[in-house]
Order: C-alpha cells, then structure tokens, then sequence
C-alpha cells in the first residue's frame, strides 16, 4: 500500500455521501490500487477497462495482459482509475462504450471447458 494511492483514494474518493457508502458492499482501498499497480509491473501489454458504479458495487478496473489473464478491482471513481493508469503507463478505455477485449473473453471461454 503506498502513499500515493491513499492520496488518490483520499483526493479523488472525498466528496461521498455518507448514505452512497452504505449502499455499497465495500468502498475502494490503497490495497486495491496497489493489486492493479502489482499486476501491471509483472505483466506486459496491459489494459484497464473501467467499469461503471453499480449499486452493489463502486467503480472498478479490469485489468487484462496480452494473454488476455486479467483481476478486476475497485477504484473508487473513473477520475481514479485515469489517474492510476496514467501513473503506471497503460492505456484506459471505457467498458461500457468498448467491451472487454476477444482475448479475455477467449481466455473465460477456455478455462470453463
């Protein structure tokens, strides 16, 4: 957990009303930014998808490598997650608008046979 994700979480998490948090299962944490920085430095070609805030869940990335492996964590806010990929040097996109790339969705296809 380093410095700079708490103050990512801190600087771009404030403004939150007490009653959002409640709604949802669990909010974002230093340990989830540090999971997805850990994840870029021992993988090449990675990418992050953000996904939007659902009422279960706050807004999360998923990160896919060239082989199409990926982790999905909380971010806290889209403003977050361009922050921490921009930090780390990976491309960003939009799930909603773009989807999730075919390898990935290979990659599911083939570990559930």
């Amino acid at each position: 957990m380093s410095w700079r994700d708490r103050l990512l979480l801190r600087r771009y998490g404030q403004g939150r009303s007490k009653s959002r948090a409640t709604l949802l299962d669990r909010e974002a944490s230093p340990t989830d930014l540090a999971d997805l920085r850990a994840f870029v430095a021992e993988r090449t070609g990675v990418e992050f998808y953000v996904e939007p805030e659902t009422t279960a869940t706050d807004t999360t990335v998923v990160a896919v490598d060239r082989d199409g492996d990926w982790i999905r964590r909380r971010v806290g806010t889209p403003t977050v997650a361009a922050k921490l990929a921009r930090s780390v040097g990976v491309p960003v996109y939009d799930a909603a608008v773009l989807g999730y790339p075919r390898r990935m969705r290979e990659r599911n296809r083939n570990h559930r046979r």
